[in-house]
């Protein structure tokens, strides 16, 4: 028996016992039907850790391999980042898997993680004896409760009858609402058969089906008359794309293009049109460029475009700008900014219904100016890109990984300091995809969006880009990607602190406190793991550092030692202040 297969401890002499006995061959039991709906549904991958809770589960994913994979992480948060980070990389159903109690407490990072960025998920976890729940017994967790928040279809399975039709329900429930679903089986239930499950009805069983067919998410004729009427008389129009317009390119750069508006990208959308697009004036917000910011506060006219950007102050001020607003959920609408004509709908779908309703401007004038703005503002950004001083500067290591990532890299981004460098100096080109955290901001899931991506697509390059910190918290899964042969790079940060904190502490006049980390060699580490390792500390090591890794058929980190006393840039400036 390997170690994976081994009985997680804690567990009593009743499980031990009960998880041994086998089921007769042909016997279809509520595990069955479960791994048969999932693949019915097209999970292809499910993220986990064996436990004795699951292992009716783990036995039907077993003898399914050839139909669907289960993929051993090494920590619980981490197989829910990777089914978060699959969904955002696929738009796929992402699926992760863990054991009673402490199992499913594990997963609530990255199922948060999913829910708030709508990434559709489907969480199954293992729940204690049917006939103990409640009574405190071994691992007896709550789980409907814990999951009562993050899950926007949650269910415990009574029985493989109920299985039947209730996979189905969170299936679709996690697509419709683009959230999380979560099913807990009892360790009983699962073994239970389907012959000896008899209906409780006169009626028979109710049984779902594998189907979701997009809603269709296109507004009312008059609707789109009346938007379009308020675009086409404003004169100064900009766009705020965001995650939700990321399948939507052509249409956003045709209603650019007709209004001669500038497109500035909340964060999650860095990906909906290139970096370089003569319309983009990059990011907005907090990460955001200075022309997004400055334009946003003279446009007469806001189109926004399945964006939740939750910055108030980069909006245009109250009562400036006239404003049209596209999401798919109708509870976005003017949550940021009133939006005086709200369109539910998809943004593509929408957009290609609007677009024979606009008028091209012939002034283009508000266009011209964003371009001449953008033009001084990547002067300057290529300037602090290049600046070769030292102790090495992250905004150089970041500028040179910009330009090696292959034209369809798969970039997994985490949460720190090293966002900032990445917002400003990797310019993503519109054939590549990007996750990161953006609703919840968590630290830890670069390297396992890595993973999924990988996993979803094989044949591309695909790069996590990660602080020292960040990365201590999962580090494990460096051995995951081993263990798998998924070669994926790694591009790690080092300056042995918590930076983003650190300045936040000092731009409040507090002293540095509980920021700085204990020095890891994480070179050593990857090599630890199997994975082949880099390091830079100078600027002349910064690419041939990069180049190795990129091309190097394992998995592979590079360690970047930075300055950690580099400021952070503030909003709408290249470069920070000194530090206090």
């Amino acid at each position: 028996m390997t170690r994976e297969q081994q009985q997680q401890p804690g567990q009593g002499e009743r499980a031990m016992e009960s998880h041994s006995v086998s089921q007769p061959k042909g016997v279809n039991t509520t595990a069955d039907i479960v791994a048969d709906k999932l693949i019915d549904w097209g999970v292809e991958v499910i993220f986990g850790i064996v436990g004795d809770g699951i292992n009716p589960l783990l036995e039907a994913l077993r003898v399914r391999q050839d139909r669907i994979r289960f993929v051993a992480v090494r920590h619980e948060e981490a197989g829910a980042f990777m089914a978060s980070g699959y969904a955002k990389y696929t738009g796929k159903l992402g699926a992760c898997l863990a054991t009673t109690g402490p199992g499913a407490v594990h997963l609530l990072n990255g199922l948060y993680d999913a829910a708030m960025d709508g990434a559709p998920v489907i969480a199954i976890t293992g729940t204690t004896y049917s006939d103990v729940i409640g009574t405190q017994y071994t691992q007896d967790v709550d789980t409907m409760a814990l999951m009562k928040d993050v899950a926007a279809y949650s269910v415990r399975i009574t029985g493989p009858r109920h299985a039947l039709a209730v996979v189905d329900v969170a299936c679709q429930a996690a697509l419709s609402r683009q959230g999380v679903a979560h099913l807990t089986i009892p360790v009983d239930v699962q073994m239970r058969p389907l012959q000896e499950d008899k209906s409780s009805t006169a009626y028979g069983p109710i049984r779902g089906a594998p189907t979701w067919t997009p809603p269709a998410g296109t507004p009312p004729a008059e609707q789109l008359d009346a938007a379009a009427e308020l675009l086409n008389s404003g004169s100064k129009t900009m766009i705020l794309a965001g995650r939700g317009a990321l399948g939507a390119r052509s249409e956003v750069e045709q209603v650019a293009d007709l209004l001669g508006a500038p497109i500035a990208k909340a964060l999650l959308g860095k990906a909906v049109v290139s970096d370089d697009h003569p319309y983009t004036t990059g990011g907005i917000g907090h990460l955001g460029t200075r022309p997004s910011q400055e334009l946003m506060q003279e446009c007469d006219t806001l189109l926004i475009l399945g964006s939740n950007m939750p910055y108030a102050d980069y909006y245009p001020k109250p009562g400036q700008a006239r404003c049209v607003q596209i999401d798919r959920d109708t509870t976005r609408i003017s949550r940021r900014y009133p939006a005086k004509i709200g369109l539910t709908g998809d943004v593509r779908r929408t957009l290609a219904e609007l677009l024979p309703r606009l008028q091209r401007r012939e002034d283009r004038s508000f266009l011209q100016s964003a371009r001449q703005r953008m033009e001084e503002w990547r002067k300057a950004l290529a300037e602090a890109g290049e600046n070769r001083g030292m102790p090495l500067k992250p905004q150089y290591v970041m500028t040179k990984l910009s330009g090696l990532l292959a034209d369809d890299a798969l970039v997994s981004v985490d949460c720190g300091a090293h966002t900032v460098y990445f917002a400003r100096h990797v310019q993503m080109r519109d054939t590549q995809k990007l996750a990161l955290s953006g609703n919840l901001a968590t630290m830890g899931p670069a390297l396992p969006y890595a993973i999924a991506g990988k996993l979803a697509y094989p044949g591309r390059q695909s790069v996590a880009i990660i602080g020292d910190g960040s990365f201590t918290m999962l580090m494990g899964e460096l051995a995951t990607a081993v263990k798998y042969d998924l070669p994926i790079k790694v591009v790690l940060f080092k300056n042995d602190s918590l930076q983003m904190v650190r300045f936040e502490q000092q731009g409040i006049g507090n002293p540095d406190f509980g920021v700085e980390l204990q020095p890891i060699d994480f070179a050593k580490y990857a090599e630890a793991c199997g994975a082949d390792a880099f390091r830079c500390a100078t600027p002349d090591e910064v690419e041939p550092a990069l180049m190795a890794a990129l091309e190097s058929p394992r998995p592979a980190l590079v360690e970047a030692i930075v300055d950690p006393d580099e400021p952070i840039a503030m909003p709408g400036k290249t470069i920070g202040p000194s530090p206090t």
